[in-house]
């Protein structure tokens, strides 16, 4: 049995990722990485007393070629004897230059499609694991694209190695099924180029995706440019220390969730006992505000600097508020001897929302304008005008354009800080309606990515030659 083979055994053991009986379907879809893990089973199923199926998902997002991947799958799945379980799951096409197009929500929406698939697998009894083939290399390029857009010990996880397949685990229980059925990724201590070697040492090929070289998606640019610098600046080795970090911060996670729940059951209600609060460790007021926060202003855009701005309010005196990002119905009080989160209402008629499509236009009444949102070539632009040119790649198929909410944040490019959109308005000297009706949009995770008369925020600058330009059409009366 080659070297890599061993090794896979050795990790499915350690970590008791499969069991003798499992029925264990490989996700593969055609590329190295998964077609290494479908050989690498199928050499070592007698041994581990499991029995195998393919699982392959058919997106449909690269015409023809998806469906030459789907034939190259079940080709691979017949010459090993094994069952071969297909789903159809459109979510869109190729343009006419072959890219996707800029759908930064494409991923996600093919994963929700696969998970969905890999739960009814189960659900039907064709399968009690679901083995995947992420990578060493695909956490490490995970916990660098989550550092680059803001995370915390919980993002710097990354993959984790074993994930409950949710929706349905009481039913499934009831049902008589396994409830511990879950998705495992036994590959992520091994190398990208390691699985491609074993399959040229087998003298197997595998299907490329044409899609991996498509620019406007961020982890194709991490992948391509940055950690090709990483490893020829600091070693090749260094690739392998970031994806450690994730299995440290995973550790990490693990032990400070259960502290945390132990925290909730004394910060669990509306108001908050500054004192005892600030009496904990530092990390541990951080998770207090954090488990607070969802529990009583689940709509609130939680960020490290809102938690660290509750904790600067419960040290402050009695009488300080703070408008919740993300929530214009709540805000947070100091007290005598808490801090506190209350309600209120929004006034009706000083709000608007609307929805726009990207590319499209909308118009928005209360600015006596029409909204829209083109697809420029950067080059057309003057350069002074390029500051505000958005990147395809990170905002979706539609953005809500609506006037700014107390708690509302925004960090236009080059400028030092995030600020409160309040207190950019007031450097605008803007006020009366004017202020109120200040138009922003604002992407379907809630961020602000766009507001009039200033840049866009330095994570939404356009990077590659296309780019949205958001602009107000003044509508004659």
């Amino acid at each position: 049995m080659p070297d890599l083979g061993q090794r896979l055994l050795k990790t499915i053991r350690s970590h008791e990722f499969l069991r003798a009986g499992d029925r264990v379907a490989v996700a593969v879809s055609g590329g190295a990485d998964s077609v290494a893990l479908l050989f690498l089973l199928a050499d070592l199923r007698q041994e581990l007393g499991v029995v195998l199926s393919v699982a392959h998902v058919n997106h449909k997002l690269r015409g023809p070629e998806s469906d030459v991947d789907e034939g190259f799958t079940a080709g691979v799945a017949a010459r090993l004897g094994l069952e071969f379980e297909i789903e159809i799951a459109p979510i869109g096409s190729a343009g006419a230059d072959g890219h996707l197009g800029a759908k930064p929500n494409l991923e996600a929406a093919a994963r929700d499609l696969r998970y969905s698939f890999f739960r009814r697998l189960i659900e039907r009894g064709r399968a009690s694991k679901i083995a995947t083939a992420h990578t060493l290399d695909d956490q490490a390029e995970t916990v660098l694209l989550r550092m680059f857009r803001g995370t915390g010990i919980r993002g710097l996880a990354g993959i984790l190695p074993r994930l409950p397949v949710d929706g349905g685990m009481g039913a499934l229980a009831r049902a008589g099924k396994d409830p511990s059925a879950e998705i495992v990724r036994p590959l992520l201590t091994f190398r990208r180029a390691e699985l491609r070697d074993y399959l040229r040492t087998r003298g197997e090929s595998w299907r490329e995706d044409s899609s991996n070289g498509d620019p406007s998606f961020a982890r194709n640019r991490l992948r391509q440019h940055l950690l090709p610098v990483i490893a020829e600046e600091f070693g090749d080795a260094a690739i392998a220390r970031i994806a450690n970090l994730a299995e440290i911060a995973r550790a990490e996670e693990e032990y400070w969730t259960g502290a945390e729940e132990l925290a909730a059951r004394d910060f669990c209600t509306t108001s908050l006992d500054a004192r005892e609060l600030l009496a904990l460790p530092l990390a541990m007021q951080r998770r207090a505000v954090r488990s607070w926060l969802t529990a009583n202003a689940p709509d609130s855009a939680l960020s490290f600097p809102l938690v660290e701005e509750i904790l600067q309010l419960a040290r402050d005196e009695a009488g300080r508020r703070l408008e919740v990002p993300g929530d214009p119905t709540r805000t947070v009080r100091r007290g005598r001897t808490e801090i506190v989160i209350e309600t209120s209402a929004p006034q009706a008629g000083e709000q608007y929302e609307y929805v726009l499509r990207v590319p499209g236009e909308v118009d928005v009444p209360e600015l006596g304008a029409r909204v829209g949102a083109g697809l420029v070539d950067v080059t057309s632009v003057p350069e002074p005008e390029r500051k505000a040119l958005l990147d395809p790649a990170q905002i979706g198929e539609e953005l809500i354009i609506r006037n700014w909410r107390p708690g509302d944040r925004y960090w236009p490019a080059h400028t030092s800080r995030e600020k409160k959109v309040k207190e950019l308005l007031a450097g605008l000297h803007a006020t009366g309606a004017t202020k109120k009706l200040w138009p922003v949009a604002v992407d379907a995770q809630g961020r602000v990515v766009w507001m009039r008369g200033f840049g866009a925020p330095e994570a939404f600058l356009a990077l590659g030659r296309q780019a949205i330009l958001l602009s107000e059409i003044t509508q004659k009366v």
